[in-house]
């Protein structure tokens, strides 16, 4: 059973279709036990809401925002451009350009307001880059991203013997 431990990690959304990628955000952080909250903000129908809960989370102890979006995904930028916490982005992949305009959207920010992007649809990955932030001053933590990286290493090391051609 996950032990509730204080929230951390914010994980919000712009829109409830965007819930599929980020429930691969939300395992990773389960399974390393990093106490998190997720909510839909949109920072284009939910405006005041954006603002509020960018300004509010550090006050709130959340330390990582992972914001997910879509289409022009203006989410991460506005979250990175209220609040001094750092703000990882995921490119949600759409049915017009394939998510290739939310990633530009993330990555082609203004200088001084950086978003930390992850690939398109890359829910575990935006999961593990906030679990490595958080290893930098949590042992527990570091020692759980050590063994991630050891049972990769395991596991493509073992891919080899399976291998036929």
């Amino acid at each position: 059973m996950f032990k509730k431990s204080k929230i951390k990690v914010g994980v919000i959304m712009g829109s409830d279709s965007d819930l599929p990628i980020l429930k691969e955000t939300v395992r990773v952080l389960r399974r390393l036990k990093i106490g998190f909250e997720v909510k839909i903000l949109s920072a284009h129908r939910t405006p005041q809401k954006t603002l509020d809960y960018a300004k509010k989370a550090k006050a709130r102890g959340i330390q990582i925002i992972i914001a997910g979006a879509g289409g022009a995904a203006h989410l991460a930028g506005v979250i990175a451009a209220l609040t001094p916490l750092p703000v990882i982005g995921v490119p949600i992949p759409t049915r017009a350009l394939h998510g290739m305009d939310s990633l530009l959207s993330m990555v082609q920010m203004p200088s001084g307001i950086p978003v930390a992007t992850v690939a398109i649809g890359a829910g575990t990955n935006a999961g593990l880059l906030a679990a490595q932030i958080l290893a930098l001053s949590d042992k527990r933590l570091a020692l759980a991203m050590e063994h991630h990286k050891k049972t990769l290493m395991r596991q493509t090391i073992a891919k080899n013997k399976k291998l036929k051609y």
